[in-house]
């Protein structure tokens, strides 16, 4: 039976910061321009906003292009940052402050701003409305179409309605197609239809592999006390260390509220680390139990970060399509944001488009004008001056590489001669379970560190229960065959929403998928040794229904 179609001039598949700026940008320059232009934006939550996760301290580059008015329009734009404190925590109770003349210059913030990314996409979706762009929250895209001679002709969203075992139940609806002249894919990190059009199109050929950290990040009503609105408080170290890296980031955010969070790279080493449980135990730490110590935590989530930065940046282009915002992977990971690149590589795709459009163009060509305007921007400076900040790390630790980064941002501007590589990819990093030692953690304590299941509780996670499993094992064998003897199954520890449990029956150990806790944080398919998991998209609506993250 043939699906129902939609004809656009654009389709955009995500309402994350790059979408949502493409498309006002879009419609800002259409009419600039005299174009009368059909654009279309699906968005796999049910809500904009409901699967978006950030810190987020929000640089205003951008939206000072997007909207110079930004300040007038209501924006959820409040607290502005007015302190940085960076943190070497060298033990469970030791820590160093960083004196701010050496810190990096990348990680000064003020005059940023501390805000929910959720609050402030809802904002930009509201923008987008109001300016003609259809927005249908709750549709998943769930098939790339493509014409025959190869290009992108657009996407189809997925069908709701279908049972775990294949057949339909009362209620059945069939996907529709949306046909696009050009479509823009800008679904966040590892994207699952950008993960194919990388592959079909070879966009990542002579880059480096791409890198990614797991953000998982609570909200806490804090004692009124505690609260100093606008500090931004960033560190590393401990719990981390040895094979394992990355940071911790503490925000006070209006209304005695503070965002807390641990980023893990996952490049480490040891199969027992759990990123969730390293997260509870930091939380212990007195640098950040003195502002958290007799607060109440409101909410949880979790998400794939995208950080090889711009040697990682696949091509952007190909026929009929562009690749945008962390989809591509344009997060500057020297400053930890990744917001205001993401919405500037979005209003380059628009002004790229909307000339195109307005010679004629009918679509389902490359737009290589794309790649010169990139080229030409700020964006691309700002991600090539610090190309080498994720390489230091990753090759000389946070002290050595901290002190690179110093040199090489404050001193050098970026300008180095040279450039560093991380050629290895994440998931060849794990050693054998048998070379490293089981990591004990402490039972939390329910008053600083919690368990994964009250955690996935605060993150409104709902999938229905009776559909078919989002998460595809290309050989349903290994988990137990191969990656329990070998890595001791690191997916129980890794995922920090529980998914993922080695069962001990009768007849041996068991696999099993909690599909119905999945965050959608895309960490299984990044960091699975086998490569054997898959992500794809559930119905539409389903996943975490995140309130101001």
């Amino acid at each position: 039976m043939s699906r129902e179609s939609m004809e656009f001039d654009v389709v955009i598949v995500g309402a994350g910061p790059a979408g949502l700026s493409a498309a006002c940008r879009l419609m800002q320059q259409a009419q600039a321009n005299g174009l009368e232009l059909s654009v279309c934006l699906v968005e796999k939550g049910s809500e904009v906003g409901a699967h978006i996760l950030s810190g987020a301290v929000i640089e205003t580059r951008a939206l000072d292009e997007l909207f110079p008015d930004w300040r007038e329009r209501d924006t959820p734009l409040h607290t502005r940052v007015k302190e940085d404190k960076i943190f070497m925590l060298t033990s469970d109770q030791g820590a160093i402050q960083l004196p701010e003349a050496i810190a990096p210059n990348s990680m000064r913030n003020q005059g940023n701003y501390i805000a929910s990314l959720g609050n402030v996409c809802r904002w930009l979706a509201g923008q987008a409305e109001q300016l003609g762009v259809e927005i249908f929250p709750g549709f998943a895209a769930a098939e790339i179409l493509y014409h025959p001679d190869g290009s992108v002709r657009g996407i189809a969203t997925g069908d709701m309605g279908i049972a775990a075992n294949g057949e339909h139940k009362d209620g059945y609806t069939q996907g529709i197609e949306l046909h696009a002249k050009y479509t823009l894919f800008t679904e966040g990190s590892r994207g699952h239809l950008g993960k194919q059009l990388i592959a079909r199109y070879r966009l990542d050929q002579d880059r480096d592999p791409q890198h990614y950290g797991l953000g998982i990040k609570e909200l806490w009503d804090i004692d009124p006390a505690r609260h100093e609105p606008g500090l931004v408080v960033h560190g590393t170290g401990w719990p981390l260390g040895g094979d394992s890296s990355g940071g911790f980031f503490l925000y006070h955010d209006e209304h005695n509220q503070v965002v807390v969070g641990l980023i893990v790279d996952l490049n480490y080493r040891n199969p027992y680390l759990s990123p969730f449980d390293e997260f509870q135990r930091l939380k212990h730490h007195p640098v950040l139990a003195r502002y958290l110590q007799g607060g109440k935590r409101v909410a949880y989530g979790a998400r794939a970060i995208t950080k090889g930065g711009f040697n990682a940046l696949p091509k952007m282009t190909m026929p009929g399509a562009l690749l945008l915002g962390c989809d591509a992977g344009t997060l500057n990971f020297a400053k930890i944001k990744g917001t205001h690149t993401a919405m500037k590589s979005g209003m380059l795709a628009a002004d790229t488009l909307v000339q195109a459009l307005a010679r004629g163009d009918k679509g389902g060509g490359e737009l290589t004008g794309y790649t010169q305007a990139f080229k030409e921007s700020w964006l691309y400076d700002e991600l090539y001056h610090s190309r080498n900040f994720g390489p230091a790390l990753h090759k000389f630790g946070p002290w050595l590489g901290g002190a690179f980064n110093y040199l090489e941002q404050n001193w050098l501007a970026g300008r180095l001669s040279f450039t560093l590589h991380d050629s290895r990819q994440d998931h060849q990093s794990l050693k054998p379970a048998g070379e490293c030692s089981p990591i004990h953690y402490p039972k939390p304590d329910g008053k600083l560190s919690f368990d994964k299941l009250s955690s996935v509780f605060l993150s409104n996670t709902l999938h229905e229960e009776d559909q078919p499993c989002h998460l595809q094992l290309t050989d349903p064998d290994i988990p137990i065959s191969q990656n329990l003897p070998r890595y001791a199954e690191p997916a129980q520890r890794y995922c920090p929403a529980g998914v993922y449990e080695v069962v001990e029956e009768t007849t041996g150990p068991r696999f099993q998928i909690n599909a119905a806790n999945c965050v959608h944080c895309k960490t299984c398919d990044i960091k699975d040794p086998a490569q054997n998991i898959t992500w794809v998209v559930p119905e539409g609506g389903g996943g975490p229904n995140y309130p101001n993250m």
